[in-house]
């Protein structure tokens, strides 16, 4: 765990000597607020606030020109609830209902403890601050309806694991914001490998045991450092890993200790009335020597999302519409390593994609959405590329 820590201590500091920025608009809410700057919080007498979001769409896409036809989907129906306990105690949750209730789960549900605004204790079930989506990935709050391919497919978005630890904001004068977190975590496990998708997928180590109890006694670690300036916007470095594989039974060790780490940088920034936002993100794994032919030890891509307003008035009666157009540029390389033989020498699962959209915001929490996608694919083998192709309409709104 040694070089974890000297690499964790690495990458933190970096976020506060590497940073740059670009251009950004005046706001002051960093992507550390995401979790809160929700609209279900109330400030009145109740002590409990009961709020959420929804989100549906329509489907129609064919993949290298056949297609399975129309569809619908009531893609996720989630459930806030927040209460200020006492004194700087606060409380969160949320239940996640993923289309209807083919899966449920708890995706949140923690306690801060706040000693002022640059030391917080958390614990409970949190969101591991890995990237810009994990922690912000409500979708009322995106144009472009599926998920970035490098936020779900290497980082295995929404990944909410039990643990604790602290995060602050410091603020060394009016326009600057430092931000900090720092979590223990029992972490993902031994899916990583060896698992139905046949491939390294860091999404396969997610666990329900995982929230009662660690598989190999030793947790992952946590960190993500950022730098924001009220006008130029905000940089983030973020890393998250440790040991997945369970390398002891009975405390007799059978298995050699396997590392997992993940390394994400990520930006939000306006310039003018554009709006840039996006991640980037490598995952190393350290696989057993007789598969890595299949499973590959590195992973990489990100994605750029820019958001555009074409017009800002009343329209169809509503006082304050604005209408969006958006692109989005994507990239994952799912299966990288030293292959050696004829068959995976040339290329791992490479996942392209191109998205762009427009959007109605009659509010700023409600969003009608339509987008067009074209999706490659090269697979391990290096068979003929896959081409996706379709459009999505639909709506996602906080309640």
């Amino acid at each position: 765990m040694k070089h974890l820590y000297i690499l964790l201590v690495t990458i933190l500091l970096g976020g506060f000597t590497g940073s740059t920025a670009l251009g950004q608009s005046d706001s002051n809410v960093v992507n550390q607020d995401a979790i809160y700057n929700r609209p279900f919080i109330s400030l009145g007498q109740t002590r409990t606030a009961v709020g959420g979001y929804l989100e549906g769409n329509t489907n129609y896409f064919s993949e290298d020109g056949i297609t399975e036809g129309f569809s619908m989907e009531m893609r996720r129906f989630n459930i806030f609830l927040y209460a200020p306990i006492g004194n700087r105690i606060r409380f969160l949750s949320e239940l996640e209902f993923e289309h209807g209730t083919q899966e449920i789960g708890l995706e949140t549900a923690l306690m801060d403890f706040e000693v002022n605004p640059a030391l917080n204790f958390r614990a409970g079930i949190l969101l591991p601050a890995i990237g810009i989506f994990n922690t912000n990935h409500d979708s009322p709050n995106w144009e472009i309806a599926n998920r970035p391919i490098s936020s779900t497919a290497i980082i295995p978005t929404t990944l909410s694991e039990v643990g604790f630890g602290l995060h602050g904001q410091l603020f060394p004068d009016e326009k600057n914001i430092l931000t900090y977190d720092l979590y223990v975590v029992n972490g993902l496990q031994d899916g990583i490998i060896l698992n139905p998708e046949g491939r390294t997928n860091l999404a396969s180590g997610k666990d329900p045991a995982f929230f009662g109890e660690d598989n190999n006694g030793e947790p992952m670690l946590n960190g993500r450092f950022s730098y924001a300036h009220r006008k130029y916007g905000e940089v983030g470095l973020a890393y998250y890993g440790g040991t997945y594989n369970t390398y002891r039974l009975d405390g007799e060790q059978v298995d050699s200790k396997r590392n997992l780490s993940v390394v994400a940088m990520d930006f939000s920034t306006s310039i003018k009335k554009l709006t840039v936002q996006g991640e980037a993100v490598a995952s190393f794994v350290d696989v057993p020597d007789p598969i890595q032919e299949i499973y590959g030890e590195r992973q990489w891509g990100g994605f750029v999302d820019l958001v555009y307003p074409v017009m800002q008035r009343k329209l169809l009666r509503f006082e304050k519409a604005v209408v969006n157009l958006s692109v989005r540029g994507e990239y994952a390389d799912l299966n990288g390593g030293a292959f050696t033989t004829n068959i995976s020498e040339s290329a791992g699962e490479i996942n392209r994609g191109l998205a762009v959209g427009v959007s109605l915001r009659p509010r700023a929490g409600t969003v009608i959405r339509a987008n067009y996608r074209y999706h490659w694919v090269t697979d391990v083998l290096n068979n003929p590329v896959i081409r996706i192709a379709g459009f999505q309409f639909g709506v996602a709104s906080y309640f």
